[in-house]
C-alpha cells in the first residue's frame, strides 16, 4: 500500500501536471516540474538541466530563464518550449517533490496540532493544501480548518478547506480526503482495541498454557510416584 508521502506525489503530478522545461504560470513566474517556482535565475542554476542529453551550461540555463520570463504568461506549457530548451528528467522532477514535501512537514508538525496522528488521508490533504497556498498561506489563512483538525472534527474540516484559484475537482478531492478521515480514524481506533484485547488474550492464554503444564507435570510426576511405590517389595521378618 502506497505511503501519504507516495501518494501526495502522485495527486500533486495528476493536479499540477509535470513540465521538465521552464515555463510561466498564470501569475508570470517562471516555473517548471510539478509546479515548481524559479525565483530567479539562480534558483534555475542549482537545478540539474540537461539539453539533447548533455549537461546544460550556466549561459543556456541563464538564457532560457531570461527569455521564458519575457514571454506571456498563462499560455500552454509546450508554448514555451523552444528547441534549446534545457529540461529536467523525470526522476528529478520526482526527488525534487518529495524533497518539497518532507521539508514542507515541519511547518505543518509545528502548526497542526498532532499532525503526526492524522489520518494519511488528511495529511495528504494538508500537503496538497500547504503545496498549493505556501505555510503561511495555509498557516495563517485557515484558523479554522486547524482548529477543526485539533479537534478531530473532519466535517468540520471538510467544510473549511476551500481554496479559490483551483479547479472544482481538486477541492472537492480535497474535501474527500477530510471525509474519508473520519472512517480512517474509527478503523484505527477498532484496530488498536482488537489488539489490546488480543494481548489480553494472549497474556491469558499463556497464564493458563503454563498452569495447564505445571498441573500435567505435577500429575506426571505424581503417577511416576506411586508406580516406584507399588514395585517395592515389603520383606517379611521372621520371628
Amino acid at each position: 500500500m502506497a505511503t501519504y508521502l507516495e501518494q501526495s506525489l502522485e495527486m500533486l503530478t495528476e493536479f499540477e501536471g509535470s513540465v521538465p522545461w521552464m515555463y510561466l504560470d498564470t501569475s508570470g513566474h517562471v516555473t517548471v516540474g510539478v509546479g515548481m517556482m524559479l525565483a530567479n535565475a539562480a534558483a534555475a542554476l542549482a537545478l540539474p538541466f540537461r539539453i539533447g542529453g548533455g549537461v546544460a551550461s550556466r549561459e543556456q540555463i541563464v538564457l532560457e530563464f531570461a527569455r521564458v520570463r519575457g514571454m506571456e504568461p498563462g499560455l500552454r506549457s509546450g508554448a514555451y518550449r523552444c528547441g534549446t530548451s534545457p529540461e529536467l528528467g523525470a526522476e528529478t522532477i520526482q526527488e525534487l517533490l518529495r524533497s518539497m514535501l518532507v521539508g514542507f512537514e515541519t511547518p505543518l508538525r509545528q502548526g497542526v496540532r498532532g499532525y503526526d496522528e492524522l489520518p494519511d488521508a488528511a495529511k495528504v490533504a494538508l500537503l496538497d493544501m500547504v503545496y498549493n497556498l505556501g505555510p503561511v498561506g495555509l498557516l495563517r489563512g485557515y484558523p479554522k480548518l486547524l482548529a477543526a483538525l485539533a479537534a478531530r472534527s473532519w466535517t468540520a474540516a471538510a467544510a473549511e478547506c476551500l481554496r479559490h484559484g483551483i479547479s472544482a475537482e481538486r477541492n472537492a478531492w480535497t474535501r474527500l480526503q477530510f471525509l474519508s478521515s473520519a472512517t480512517e480514524a474509527e478503523v484505527a481506533t477498532v484496530i488498536q482495541a482488537v489488539a489490546a484485547r488480543s494481548r489480553s488474550l494472549l497474556a491469558w492464554m499463556s497464564a493458563a498454557t503454563l498452569g495447564s503444564v505445571l498441573v500435567w507435570s505435577i500429575m506426571a510426576a505424581w503417577r511416576s510416584a506411586r508406580r516406584s511405590r507399588s514395585r517395592v517389595t515389603i520383606p517379611k521378618w521372621n520371628d
